[in-house]
């Protein structure tokens, strides 16, 4: 259909799920504790979103392939998990990077948006790679804006991340998103062949879901056997930062930041 402008209307919708998604991760966030299990947090997002009115994006995801769908609520992905990670009866540990990811709909319109948390006391390579990391989306937040090439916020993006000795994870990509969670266009986070030939040129009314992932070690990611769970190819850390972000005359106006 290709990519979807929206109206101001539209958009101050999209921020009422935005704020959904927002107060079910500041929850996540504080649940992230020692001995909390991945499926403990996973249930109370579930209850919250319930509550709140909304449907949650991920369970059951794509709804195409029924019984074969993503089993949890959200995406809870630890340490050397880049993305899809499902919760579990693990417990989590003092020193764990936990990324959780949230997408919501309310009333027809979508919110996404993911954060890492550091849980306890977390070495100085882990904090460097999350600072980096949320340091590489708050790059986009500040340059988005209508007339300009994707590309080059993405070239920008990848450099600071690049120059800082992470990887820039290539196989995952953020997109557009409105009354469904993946809208045209995808966003990489890195300049590469296919965006160089087909750049995206930012307008006034798109929606962007922008999620740097980066690595500690190698770009490289694996797929588990369960179809979902991604992790680092070399077992090092990732970290994982994302907002839903609409592009206005004056820039970007995050719309998962809770105001």
């Amino acid at each position: 259909m290709g990519i979807q402008l929206k109206a101001r209307s539209d958009i101050d919708k999209m921020r009422v799920a935005g704020r959904l998604v927002h107060k079910v991760l500041q929850c996540c966030r504080q649940m992230c504790q020692p001995g909390t299990t991945t499926r403990n947090i996973d249930e109370e997002a579930y209850r919250i979103i319930t509550v709140a009115g909304g449907r949650g994006l991920f369970k059951n995801y794509p709804t195409y392939r029924p019984g074969k769908g993503f089993p949890s609520n959200l995406c809870i992905s630890v340490n050397d998990s880049v993305v899809h990670g499902i919760a579990n009866d693990m417990p989590i540990q003092d020193g764990d990077l936990v990324s959780i990811d949230c997408g919501v709909q309310v009333d027809g319109w979508c919110g996404d948006a993911a954060v890492t948390v550091m849980v306890g006391n977390v070495g100085q390579e882990k904090r460097r790679l999350c600072e980096v990391t949320e340091h590489v989306l708050q790059i986009a937040v500040e340059n988005v804006k209508p007339s300009r090439l994707w590309s080059q916020v993405a070239r920008m993006m990848q450099s600071y991340a690049e120059r800082a000795g992470l990887s820039v994870v290539r196989d995952f990509v953020g997109h557009g998103i409105g009354r469904t969670m993946h809208e045209e266009p995808k966003v990489p986070n890195f300049v590469g062949r296919d965006l160089l030939k087909d750049d995206i040129h930012l307008r006034e009314g798109m929606v962007l879901a922008i999620e740097p992932m980066c690595n500690l070690g190698c770009l490289q990611v694996i797929t588990l056997d369960d179809g979902w769970t991604v992790k680092t190819a070399d077992g090092k850390p990732s970290a994982h930062y994302e907002h839903t972000i609409a592009i206005t005359a004056d820039g970007a106006e995050v719309l998962t930041d809770g105001r």
